[in-house]
């Protein structure tokens, strides 16, 4: 198996039927990585040193998927150089929007790129990591290329 190039981290196992469609995205272009599920708030000792150590591990590119206060995509950029893409979820009353604009409203100097809430966010986070690995993987330029030709023919 290729080592993982992408991780996907999401704060509770209950975010991992919106988090998969980022997954299934990836897999769908050959694109290798790792799932983990961990809180800031309730983990962040193993959340912290997992961010610390994704580059180490060859990942290139993360994506955090939380709601709520949606801490987990800061958290993570904080601890790495890595490209942090969060995904906000829809997991209060009020529908995601509450992690919305946690999660795009990074202070200077930790950014993160913040796609839409739910389930099209975690399929439009996983588009954007293979874009950016894209620019310096022409296989994976080919595979995306490819992808969004079906796009057209559905």
């Amino acid at each position: 198996m290729e080592k993982p190039i992408v991780g996907i981290v999401m704060g509770s196992q209950s975010d991992a039927e919106v988090m998969n469609g980022a997954a299934e995205i990836l897999q769908e272009l050959g694109i290798s990585h790792e799932v983990l599920v961990s809180s800031a708030h309730r983990n962040p000792v193993r959340t912290r040193e997992w961010a610390r150590t994704a580059s180490d591990r060859g990942l290139r590119i993360i994506i955090a998927g939380a709601g709520g206060a949606a801490h987990l995509a800061g958290a993570i950029a904080s601890e790495t150089m890595l490209p942090v893409v969060g995904v906000p979820l829809a997991s209060t009353p009020l529908a995601g929007f509450d992690a919305l604009l946690s999660t795009v409203q990074m202070p200077s100097g930790v950014p993160v790129a913040t796609v839409g809430v739910g389930r099209s966010g975690a399929k439009n986070a996983a588009l954007l990591a293979a874009r950016i690995l894209a620019l310096a993987d022409p296989d994976i330029a080919l595979r995306l290329n490819a992808y969004r030709e079906r796009l057209g023919s559905r």
